[in-house]
């Protein structure tokens, strides 16, 4: 039976949900496809670029509608949209920041938080910097979220689910972020 990459993919996807991102092999995809491992290789040249297509999917399927049109409400659109859908897949955190890392996918964000900072009035050498420390608090805050929740349920900690504070850490980020836009060496 002949298998695509989405194959691969949307099994990758599964396991990592089901099993966590430990788990994801090139050997356990393909015996969920009833493949040899070798035949993988036809798709995906290693497992890294399997773990970015499937961070690249995670990503995907969290896209909403955007309706921001001032750039600090697109910063804080993106950082949400980017929060829920790693947290809709177990250890999405930690597969999404480990793709960016690495430097194979899961650009998209980044590309938004650019896009989004370029009307800010930051001058043109800060918007990358701003973009990656916006990126940086999202990443962290989700990964340890969700790495306190999981530990949670799975009965490894004591402890009770934390309230979020997620959107207030990422309003003192974007704060920081109009204060600095609105200096005059800023521009």
């Amino acid at each position: 039976m002949s298998r695509t990459r989405q194959d691969l993919v949307t099994v990758a996807l599964r396991i990592l949900d089901a099993h966590g991102l430990a788990d994801v092999s090139m050997r356990r995809v393909a015996a969920e496809l009833a493949l040899q491992p070798s035949a993988l290789y036809h798709h995906v040249a290693s497992k890294q670029v399997l773990l970015a297509a499937v961070a690249d999917e995670v990503l995907a399927r969290g896209t909403r509608p955007r309706v921001a049109t001032a750039w600090d409400e697109q910063v804080v659109e993106v950082a949400h949209e980017l929060r829920d859908a790693m947290l809709a897949y177990r250890d999405g955190a930690e597969l999404v920041s480990t793709v960016i890392a690495f430097g194979l996918g899961a650009g998209r964000p980044l590309a938004d938080l650019t896009a989004a900072l370029s009307a800010s009035g930051l001058t043109a050498d800060l918007v990358p910097t701003a973009a990656r420390t916006v990126l940086h608090f999202v990443l962290g805050h989700t990964l340890e979220e969700q790495t306190h929740l999981q530990a949670g349920s799975d009965g490894a900690i004591d402890d009770e689910p934390r309230p979020s504070d997620f959107a207030a850490g990422l309003g003192i980020v974007v704060d920081g972020l109009r204060v600095r836009a609105a200096a005059p060496a800023a521009r």
